[in-house]
């Protein structure tokens, strides 16, 4: 884990921090060759440049995202945002079901939408993977 992960993890409350902490070491586990680093104050996986999943603390909950993840079919994940981010939320580290976390990194590896270059495209998506 990135140093700067586990300090985000760490400024989290006991609870949140287990989520966060349960997150990053599966994320780590099913994604070795991803780039870990703090971005846009959260922590974030890379895939050659490109965004594909991260967590982030709100309010209520730890949000688990996937930058790809509206191509995933996948019912535990909810549609976020625009363009093809995909979500799943957790007041509870019960609550995270490591099997379907597993599928969902295995499918973020394998569909994958350029984000990496949404702004010179303008705000268009293409289909990496």
């Amino acid at each position: 884990m990135h140093a700067d992960t586990r300090r985000y993890n760490a400024a989290q409350s006991p609870a949140d921090r287990a989520i966060c902490d349960l997150l990053a070491k599966q994320i780590d586990a099913d994604l070795p060759e991803a780039e870990n680093k703090v971005w846009h104050a959260h922590p974030v996986w890379f895939l050659d440049g490109n965004p594909i999943v991260g967590y982030s603390k709100l309010k209520d909950c730890v949000r688990l995202l996937f930058w790809s993840g509206q191509s995933f079919d996948e019912d535990g994940l909810k549609v976020e945002g625009k363009f093809k981010a995909a979500e799943a939320r957790y007041t509870s580290v019960d609550e995270v079901d490591v099997k379907a976390l597993r599928r969902w990194l295995k499918k973020s590896r394998d569909i994958q939408w350029d984000y990496k270059n949404i702004v010179r495209r303008k705000g268009r998506l293409e289909r990496l993977k």
